[in-house]
This record gives structure tokens, C-alpha cells and sequence, in this order.
């Protein structure tokens, strides 16, 4: 596990888990000048148990206790006409046995859209799943009603919602779609910067989060 935190005036803290250090980096290196109370950046690892095992440690500290948390990084999408760099915000992640109802998501995508303007932002179900998803995988998890799909948004946000009740997000950077497979991130060429879209989205989460703390909830 590794952890950042990012010292502000507030109290309301806000906790972002991403897996691997390409996207801890962009996320660390965003615009964070509209951020309201404490961030924390969270490097978890990668698969769902190295991000509940993260997400749970982190809450349970006493700083980070009520945070909002939001699970972003790189994802695989599975619907057609999904290109890299395109954004998913989830309205719900799916895990074995369940699912999670994201916070405000509305809010959330017009946020997304106001920080990357001329980025497609899709909206929808982000499944989890325990290993990279190739070939029939891809269209079988389609089938389901899933608009991508990777391995820690519904780990994350299921962890964090059973060590209380908080606001929860997840927003994912497209890198894989049906139609442009991708071997590994290396491979992102042709002017697609997926790290690039990552930070500049940083923004966006800080919108979301600083309206949660507006006395009308």
C-alpha cells in the first residue's frame, strides 16, 4: 500500500484509490487548487483483494474514517464505439453477489465533462472482475448491461462502504475497448494519452466532492 496524503485547510477529507503507480502519478500530479479538505491519493496494487485490504486500512484510520472516496484509474471498456481515452463514471460498480449505488453521478459527469472538455464521457454499470479481460470475456460481461470493466472500482467502493456510510464515486480512463485491444499500457500511441485525460479529470473530483459538502444534503 502506498499512500499520499495532500494537506488542506478543511476537515471533510477526500480519499482516491487507484492500483498502479502510472495512475497514482497523474493523479498526484493534477491541478489540486480547488480541493476542499484533506486528500489522500491511495495506491492499492492491483486485484480486489490488495484494494479492499488498502481501502480498509486507510479507513481505518482516524483521519480518514469518514472520508468520500473515489476509485479512478485506467479501465477496460466493452461497449462498442469505445475508443482509449474516452471516460467512464460509473453510476454503480458490480461485484460478486452485488453491487454499489455511486453518489451523485449526474453531478459528477457534468463535472467530468466541464474538465475534459471534447472527451466522450459514458455513464453506466463498471464491473469487477479478478484478472485482465480478453476476447469473448469482453462480450459476455457486455451482456450483462456493463459498460466496462476492471479490477478494484467495485472491490474499492464495496470495502469502503462497509466501514460506513459515505459518499462513493468511481471514474476510470478508457485504455482498452472492443475494437483497440491493448497488450499493455505501453502500448497507448497515436497522440491517446490516458495519463494525460487521468490528470486532467482531478479537477473534476474536487467539484463533486465540494458540492457533497454544501448545507442542502
Amino acid at each position: 500500500m502506498d499512500r499520499t496524503p495532500e494537506p488542506s485547510g478543511s476537515t471533510a477529507p477526500l480519499l482516491i484509490a487507484c492500483a498502479l503507480g502510472i495512475e497514482k502519478l497523474a493523479l498526484r500530479s493534477g491541478d489540486r487548487s480547488a480541493a476542499r479538505g484533506p486528500v489522500t491519493v491511495l495506491r492499492t496494487g492491483m486485484g480486489p483483494h490488495n484494494a479492499e485490504r488498502a481501502v480498509l486500512g486507510a479507513l481505518g484510520e482516524g483521519t480518514l474514517r469518514d472520508a468520500a472516496v473515489v476509485a479512478s484509474g485506467f479501465c477496460a471498456g466493452l461497449a462498442p464505439g469505445m475508443h482509449p481515452g474516452d471516460l467512464v463514471v460509473a453510476d454503480e460498480t458490480r461485484h460478486t453477489g452485488g453491487s454499489s449505488v455511486c453518489t451523485e453521478t449526474e453531478l459528477l459527469v457534468k463535472a467530468v465533462a466541464r474538465a475534459v472538455p471534447g472527451r466522450t464521457v459514458h455513464t453506466g454499470p463498471l464491473t469487477g472482475s479478478d484478472h485482465v479481460v480478453r476476447g469473448h470475456e469482453r462480450a459476455e460481461l457486455r451482456a450483462t448491461g456493463a459498460i466496462a470493466v476492471d479490477m478494484e472500482s467495485a472491490a474499492t467502493l464495496r470495502s469502503a462502504l462497509s466501514a460506513g456510510p459515505r459518499p462513493v464515486a468511481a471514474v476510470r480512463v478508457v485504455v482498452d475497448a472492443p475494437e483497440h485491444e491493448l497488450v499493455r499500457i505501453g502500448t497507448v500511441r497515436g497522440g491517446i494519452s490516458a495519463f494525460r485525460v487521468l490528470r486532467a479529470v482531478l479537477p473534476a473530483f474536487f467539484e463533486w466532492h465540494r458540492s457533497l459538502l454544501l448545507p442542502r444534503r
